[in-house]
């Protein structure tokens, strides 16, 4: 007979071991940084851009870079995603600067030449700390927030407590938590996340205008995710569907550059539903229909 009692306690050990290592070893599954050497120089073709280094409360420093051009209608701040550097990023403002607009960058701590230690706090205050810097020499009616995979929460967290003139979600997750249950279920995923990033309950708080891409064959953050957040604000909100877009490839579809074009380019405007269909039910009676 086996003994019950034994095998449950073996579990349960295993369970909690494995909830440890999860804990404090999950920023090595989360972030994929690529290092930098301090005297690294950025070159990107047909582009003018300038480094900057700004430091901290705490002593750290966030290296960016800020994408110029000729008479800008406004500035976008490109919150990246989990891997690599701004070094690779950078190549992607292009699809920014080419509709007028500046393009700030920025690596997170411990990314390219940013230092300091990380943590979801810090992460939260340096982005804050860095559109603070923005603000000082840009309305925020003229500031775009963009999010990409990762950077989709941190970008609605800042769009939640300030006020920007509009908040773009590239491939957005409902929150990190949600997505990690997906690949360790048996997990207290809640308990054990240490950057659970919410981008739903954030979504909540947001009160500019808010457009969300994402492709139909995303497998690491599904489409569906982006069709529940949509939800959470619908009179603000657009949703953008890149038919056959993967997770890393949005931007080889000529639909998602229209579909920018269109978003960075927007004006809102209000509609007069008054002469609409807007309230006009279908019955499922018979009528009779005179031609």
């Amino acid at each position: 007979m086996p003994n019950w009692g034994y095998i449950a306690v073996i579990i349960l050990a295993f369970y909690i071991v494995t909830s440890t290592v999860l804990y404090y070893l999950q920023e090595y599954f989360i972030f994929k940084p690529e290092k930098l050497d301090k005297d690294f120089e950025f070159h990107y073709n047909n582009q003018v851009v300038e480094e900057y280094n700004l430091e901290t409360r705490d002593g750290a420093i966030i290296n960016g870079l800020h994408f110029k051009v000729e008479n800008p209608k406004g500035v976008v701040l490109y919150l990246k995603g989990n891997s690599k550097s701004i070094k690779g990023w950078g190549k992607f403002a292009v699809d920014f600067t080419r509709h007028g607009y500046d393009v700030c960058m920025l690596d997170y701590r411990g990314f390219g030449k940013s230092t300091g230690r990380r943590s979801f706090k810090a992460i939260k205050r340096d982005l804050q700390f860095v559109y603070n810097k923005l603000k000082e020499k840009v309305d925020e009616k003229y500031i775009i927030l963009y999010g990409r995979s990762m950077g989709s929460g941190f970008a609605t967290k800042l769009a939640s407590i300030n006020n920007p003139k509009m908040l773009i979600l590239d491939a957005p997750y409902y929150s990190l938590s949600k997505v990690a249950a997906k690949f360790i279920p048996f997990m207290p995923v809640s308990l054990i996340m240490r950057y659970p990033i919410p981008t739903y309950k954030w979504l909540k708080y947001v009160n500019c205008p808010i457009h969300i891409i994402h492709g139909t064959h995303d497998k690491l953050i599904p489409f569906k995710s982006s069709i529940k957040l949509s939800k959470i604000k619908p009179k603000l909100t657009r949703l953008y569907t890149v038919i056959g877009g993967g997770h890393k490839n949005l931007n080889n579809f000529e639909s998602y550059h229209k579909m920018l074009g269109e978003i960075i380019n927007s004006k809102m405007r209000k509609i007069n539903l008054s002469n609409t269909s807007i309230g006009v039910k279908h019955s499922s009676k018979n009528v009779n229909v005179q031609a």
